[in-house]
């Protein structure tokens, strides 16, 4: 499965606007799409950062849709007067331990590593660190976007609330230090969202 990330910034006083159209527009459109499996949207408010994501079945698929995706693509980039920046990944993970509910919030982690680490770096996450996410009190799933030709990957854990997350910090810092150690990756950034938009039907994948 592979996905695509389209991330507007600094724009607080466009995101209202920019979240109606990804709820109303964007995400209807894009589900008429062969190949999409789903679209999640995290927002930071205060920052006025937007990440909205789409989630296809295949790498084919998720170029195909390309020309279909671009207009809609370019109207984000009018109502947040920007170009976006674009990521493509490989979703090399993904566990819901239950379903987001409203109020959920998102922590990503952005990293960076040798590319030729990856695989052994997802199987680290998955039999050390998986283990151990799911016993934090407020954790609903966590998804890990890797991208084989940079070594560049991209954690989000959601959590059932903005008080759960903020809880998890401290365990979930500790944790983040313990596995880019081991890994030999760098932390490029962490940040939290609230989760806008939560329509991602990634089925798992551990």
């Amino acid at each position: 499965m592979y996905a695509r990330s389209t991330t507007f910034r600094d724009r607080p006083d466009a995101m209202e606007a920019g979240l109606a159209y990804v709820r109303d527009e964007v995400f209807p459109a894009v589900q008429q799409i062969e190949g999409c499996i789903g679209l999640s949207c995290l927002a930071d408010r205060t920052s006025g950062r937007c990440v909205t994501t789409t989630a296809w079945a295949s790498e084919e698929a998720m170029r195909a849709s390309d020309a279909l995706v671009a207009p809609l693509r370019e109207r984000g980039a009018e109502i947040f007067a920007q170009r976006p920046e674009v990521q493509v990944w490989e979703v090399a993970l993904m566990h819901r331990e239950r379903p987001v509910t409203d109020g959920a919030c998102a922590r990503v982690t952005w990293t960076a590593g040798a590319p030729s680490s990856a695989d052994s770096n997802v199987e680290l996450f998955r039999d050390t660190v998986l283990p151990q996410a799911v016993q934090i009190p407020g954790f609903l799933s966590t998804s890990l976007l890797i991208d084989r030709q940079t070594g560049r990957g991209a954690l989000a854990t959601v959590w059932e609330s903005r008080e759960a997350m903020a809880a998890s910090r401290e365990t979930a810092s500790r944790m983040r230090n313990e596995a880019v150690e081991r890994m030999a990756e760098q932390v490029i950034e962490v940040a939290e969202f609230d989760v806008a938009v939560a329509h991602l039907r990634l089925p798992e994948l551990v």
